[in-house]
């Protein structure tokens, strides 16, 4: 690992690639397959850099608060080709949202425009319109998408204060900086699925915990899940190349398990959870359906935006991944999972 600035990257090279929230889940991974393909990797990340850059010279780290050190951005970038922007607020704080996602987003789209840096912009599956879709349905990177008031991008906290996920809203936000000032030509969007791994094995479309008793709302539909690995190959083979045509992509996993079959594999490789009933998508809806009167005193997943939006019978097809990135997953779902639980031991 070399020193803090713009300085130590000059000492590496060229195909320098760097990544925001690079000790973050997503950041580390991403870190990880760049030198996996022996780029050089320079390292924002606000809090304290990663024990396991120490030993790697390849690997140079800029502490940085994206949101109120921006202007120190153009220098360090100076010598980098392509930028993964991963960093992001994961709350539903519209202030801490407002500073710490779109903030820092606005700073990353002006310094990758000024120096012409290929731009990877980690989105999220969350900016879909569920309430514009149908059980069944395929989600593709055509489907609607979250609509945006006029004057959202000049009053973002006003925006996320009005949405029903404004985690969701921020993501969308996001992607409407990028279409108004863009990146370098070349630049792209990846939409998540829910990213899981080694440290993050469960996830929130399954259902939610009534104290012991862990309650799955099931059907037959695919959970959108993308294994954090998955995500940075993706991520890291972007940064690399120019999108022959649509610059979009939608990123699951290509194994998409049910939540029956979610809940049988991670039973088999953490033993929990032990207590589970599953109800009905369609029964489920019937009754938040029937409480809608007080639907603003219950927690999210007994109001129907919210439910349609986590739990709603879809199917992801990864047609245009493929299409953009031929290839195989590593494994099948159950062969990551099994994975994922002895990377963490």
């Amino acid at each position: 690992m070399r020193g803090d600035g713009a300085d130590a990257m000059g000492e590496i090279g060229d195909r320098i690639i760097a990544v925001t929230g690079a000790n973050g889940f997503v950041g580390r991974a991403c870190v990880a397959e760049a030198r996996r393909r022996g780029h050089p990797v320079l390292a924002l990340c606000r809090s304290a850099p990663l024990p396991e850059w120490e030993a790697d010279a390849g690997v140079t780290v800029a502490r940085i608060d994206l949101s109120t050190d921006g202007d120190r951005l153009p220098a360090l970038l100076a010598p980098v080709e392509a930028l993964i922007h991963a960093a992001a607020f994961m709350g539903d704080s519209p202030e801490v949202l407002a500073r710490d996602t779109l903030a820092a987003t606005g700073a990353v789209l002006a310094a990758c425009r000024a120096a012409d840096i290929r731009l990877v912009m980690i989105s999220s599956l969350a900016v879909y319109d569920t309430d514009a879709l149908s059980p069944g349905d395929a989600v593709t990177e055509a489907s609607p998408l979250i609509a945006l008031a006029p004057d959202a991008l000049d009053q973002p906290e006003a925006y996320l204060r009005s949405v029903r996920d404004p985690y969701a809203g921020a993501k969308r936000l996001q992607e409407a900086m990028m279409a108004q000032h863009g990146g370098a030509e070349g630049s792209w969007i990846l939409r998540s699925g829910a990213i899981w791994g080694p440290g993050r094995s469960w996830h929130a479309l399954q259902g939610f915990w009534a104290s012991k008793l862990f309650v799955t709302i099931g059907s037959d539909g695919e959970l959108p899940l993308a294994h954090v690995d998955h995500v940075a190959r993706v991520a890291v083979g972007c940064a690399q190349t120019a999108p022959q045509g649509e610059s979009v992509l939608n990123v699951f996993d290509e194994d998409r398990p049910t939540r029956a079959r979610f809940l049988t594999a991670h039973r088999r490789c953490y033993g929990w959870p032990r207590l589970n009933v599953t109800v009905p998508y369609g029964a489920w809806l019937a009754l938040v359906r029937l409480l809608k009167p007080m639907a603003n005193r219950l927690p999210g997943l007994f109001r129907e935006p919210i439910l349609r939006a986590r739990m709603m019978p879809l199917r992801y097809p990864n047609t245009a991944l493929r299409s953009a990135f031929p290839g195989e997953d590593a494994d099948t779902f159950e062969g990551l999972m099994a994975r994922t639980r002895e990377a963490e031991t």
